[in-house]
């Protein structure tokens, strides 16, 4: 799949004070499941007098759930992690993790006020948040013949491809990087180049 889209650049942090309960939301990119669990830990770190620290993520593209998580940490069942993560599902942003941290201020929200404020929360954040686009990459290995390098390499630029690795041997072996995207061109390219005589593997990154 070639897939490019918008994820968090920065961490990036709101406040909002309601009914005296102050609520700290913090927004980042997780590219993994682990990213989004070390950068919850160390918000739980930051924040270790908190009545509460709930959170939620979404590892991959944006609305996938395949590796999605959420908490609420103490707070009623479904009145914390789920808005949260329903925000994030539907924000079009892709690898990110949001923890919504409370200090209690002695005034109970009520089910439906917590679902406000932590959904609130993560949706004020998502307003200004930093973004940038994430690409697929692809590794792909050619094989061509020696009469074919110079121009072979000169077309390189206009796929972004990027040398990895070269052997020179009975013929000549590249390994490259370049966006998923341009792959297919790429190959149709190498193919009109060598009249269909080079060998090319794909190999999709993450």
């Amino acid at each position: 799949m070639n897939q490019e889209y918008p994820i968090p650049s920065v961490h990036h942090r709101v406040e909002e004070k309601i009914r005296r309960s102050h609520f700290i939301t913090t927004v980042g990119p997780a590219a993994t499941v682990e990213d989004a669990r070390a950068f919850i830990k160390e918000v739980r770190a930051e924040f270790d007098t908190a009545n509460h620290n709930c959170w939620a993520y979404v590892v991959g593209p944006p609305g996938s759930t395949g590796h999605a998580g959420m908490s609420d940490d103490g707070e009623p069942h479904g009145t914390a992690g789920r808005p949260m993560l329903t925000v994030l599902l539907h924000s079009g942003i892709g690898d990110i993790v949001a923890v919504v941290t409370r200090y209690f201020g002695g005034v109970k929200l009520g089910k439906g006020g917590l679902v406000r404020a932590y959904s609130g929360g993560v949706k004020t954040a998502l307003e200004t948040l930093p973004l940038s686009q994430k690409m697929q990459m692809a590794e792909v290995e050619a094989v061509i013949s020696y009469s074919e390098v110079t121009l072979f390499q000169r077309m390189l630029p206009d796929y972004s491809a990027e040398i990895v690795d070269s052997d020179f041997a009975v013929a000549v072996s590249y390994r490259l990087k370049m966006p998923a995207k341009h792959v297919e061109p790429f190959k149709t390219r190498v193919t009109d180049l060598t009249n269909g005589q080079a060998l090319i593997e794909v190999h999709q990154d993450n």
